[in-house]
């Protein structure tokens, strides 16, 4: 296999870990929603997620203020929202009434599950030492919630500069695996 160089820029599109998600946050009952592409899972009991959220971004004091969000994950239908929601800032819009997305109350924290979404994962952040350096949050799932109508989630995953890739045929390797 002939290889070349790859730009150090784009390299997240080849390592690019789970879909695009809409993250929820809400403090003093204003809620809002930003698009995350980056997160990983890093524990499984409990389950712990790791992301990325710029300090240039509004949800980025909520989140830091409030301790907890929930992870929605939509569908390829929302990509349009998806994109558009990514494209502004909730400290100046009401990215819910813009975008036709739905706010439903949580279980276990403030901030919304969007209605829209297949699954939501209510979260509270579990770690914040890497905050300050690298604005790496690691989140505890609380509670999850799924739509069990939808059997096969076409989720999105972004491939970098405006790209996107659709999730398609599902391989199982269960009995191999030990």
């Amino acid at each position: 296999m002939a290889k070349r160089t790859y730009s150090l820029a784009k390299v997240y599109g080849l390592l690019e870990p789970g879909p695009v998600v809409l993250v929820t946050t809400a403090r003093k009952g204003q809620a809002n929603v930003m698009t995350m592409s980056w997160h990983t899972m890093m524990e499984f009991e409990p389950p712990l997620i790791g992301c990325v959220i710029s300090g240039r971004n509004a949800s980025f004091d909520t989140l830091r203020a409030t301790k907890e969000c929930v992870i929605n994950i939509p569908t390829a239908e929302l990509a349009k929202q998806v994109v558009a929601v990514g494209n502004c800032s909730g400290a100046e819009v009401d990215k819910f009434a813009r975008f036709g997305l739905t706010q439903v109350a949580a279980a276990e924290v403030k901030a919304p599950l969007i209605r829209e979404c297949y699954a939501s994962i209510e979260c509270r952040v579990a770690d914040t030492r890497l905050v300050n350096r690298y604005n790496f949050f690691i989140l505890e799932a609380v509670k999850a919630w799924v739509d069990t109508a939808i059997k096969h989630p076409q989720t999105l995953h972004h491939r970098g500069n405006g790209v996107f890739a659709v999730t398609g045929e599902t391989v199982r390797l269960r009995s191999a695996m030990k």
